[in-house]
């Protein structure tokens, strides 16, 4: 069967409610906004994501959390979405805040069946020994916490147990597929779009360019097409800014 679908809407509508959605992009860079877009557009709700970050106010996975279709977020960052910290604020939204480091093996390692893994990160503190809120309540007391985790010693070291993870889907931004799903990234858009692509049991990324099966050199690919069901091309990407920092021009300049 043929991997390629002919629209968005079409490779994300079996995605139902309730399901968990492994999701690439490092801020606005390589984010599968096309596929946000297309499942915003449809009626699924109440997912569960696991991303470095949840979008911007209006942008990428931001859309879904303004129309209150996200219940639960695992993200290292989120710094840059007002209607995220609200609702997180107000007990609408669970929220488990992770090192960026540990997130992304935790995505690697589900994706290469590895269901847990020791790490020294975050060992000390809440990430460890637990009290992280992931949930308030309306009155601003902590509805639910983080539970301590397992913490042992190897070559004199403390580290600390870390679950991976796997989603019933991941939305992933390519640079370049071919037919049979091998995918290249461009530059940033490596950060956590491999990662995710691999913690979905079922992949489906955006593509601006596609290519005929065996066009790629073997070393230019950067994620192998086992872990890609489902490809959409999208042609060129509208990339946004997330901060646009500019310097007045000088006197007497162009």
């Amino acid at each position: 069967m043929s991997k390629i679908y002919t629209s968005a809407a079409d490779a994300v509508a079996d995605i139902p409610s309730g399901s968990s959605l492994a999701v690439g992009g490092f801020g606005l860079c390589g984010i599968p906004d096309v596929l946000i877009a297309a499942l915003a557009a449809g009626p699924a709700t109440d997912f569960e994501v696991f991303s470095n970050n949840c979008g911007t106010d209006g942008h990428g996975l931001g859309t879904l959390l303004e129309d209150r279709r996200i219940r639960r977020v695992t993200a290292s960052y989120v710094g840059e979405n007002r209607e995220f910290a609200r609702q997180y604020l107000s007990g609408e939204l669970e929220v488990e805040l992770t090192p960026q480091g540990t997130l992304a093996e935790k995505m690697r390692a589900g994706g290469a069946g590895i269901p847990a893994f020791f790490t020294p990160s975050g060992v000390g503190t809440p990430i460890s020994e637990g009290g992280l809120p992931w949930r308030y309540a309306a009155d601003g007391s902590v509805a639910l916490a983080s539970p301590p985790k397992e913490v042992r010693v190897f070559g004199g070291r403390d580290y600390v147990l870390e679950e991976s993870i796997t989603a019933d889907f991941s939305l992933v931004h390519a640079m370049v597929a071919d037919t049979e799903g091998n995918l290249v990234f461009n530059k940033a858009a490596m950060n956590f779009n491999p990662l995710a692509a691999m913690a979905g049991r079922v992949c489906v990324a955006q593509v601006e360019v596609i290519v005929a099966a065996g066009e790629l050199d073997p070393e230019q690919i950067h994620l192998p097409g086992i872990f890609v069901d489902r490809i959409v091309h999208i042609g060129q990407q509208d990339k946004k800014i997330e901060k646009r920092t500019v310097s007045a021009a000088e006197e007497g300049t162009r």
